[in-house]
């Protein structure tokens, strides 16, 4: 196989892998379109948390390779959030007249996002896992 046939399989695995796990998240907390979405705000901090993590581990931490990248970061993060999910939930949210409830919703997303990758990678580097 090419290696650019690899790598595309590797973000091919990463992001089936990604997708059905907020699949999995959105069927199990299923929202209303009226109420505070968890199933996106959770893919949302849990995928920001993770490639933080990838992130932070590949990068620093462990000899480089070809595929734990893009199998890891591209596929399985970048399915596993959705950018997409969450504006037509803050629009959906403001045509409901809960205005106030969707500027909550994009600053604790906003602001949950950052202090994740904040804490997540400053303990990466911390700690030593072998």
């Amino acid at each position: 196989m090419r290696p650019a046939a690899q790598l595309q399989l590797a973000i091919f695995v990463g992001g089936v892998v990604g997708a059905l796990a907020r699949a999995g998240l959105a069927h199990a907390v299923a929202g209303d379109g009226r109420s505070w979405p968890w199933a996106t705000f959770a893919a949302n901090v849990a995928g920001t948390c993770a490639l933080a993590y990838v992130g932070t581990r590949l990068q620093e931490r462990l000899p480089p390779t070809t595929y734990r990248r893009p199998l890891l970061g591209t596929g399985f993060c970048g399915a596993l959030t959705t950018f997409s999910t969450f504006q037509v939930e803050l629009i959906q949210l403001a045509r409901h007249d809960r205005v106030g409830l969707a500027a909550g919703y994009l600053a604790a997303s906003l602001a949950a996002g950052l202090v994740g990758m904040h804490v997540v990678t400053a303990f990466t580097r911390r700690v030593r896992i072998r």
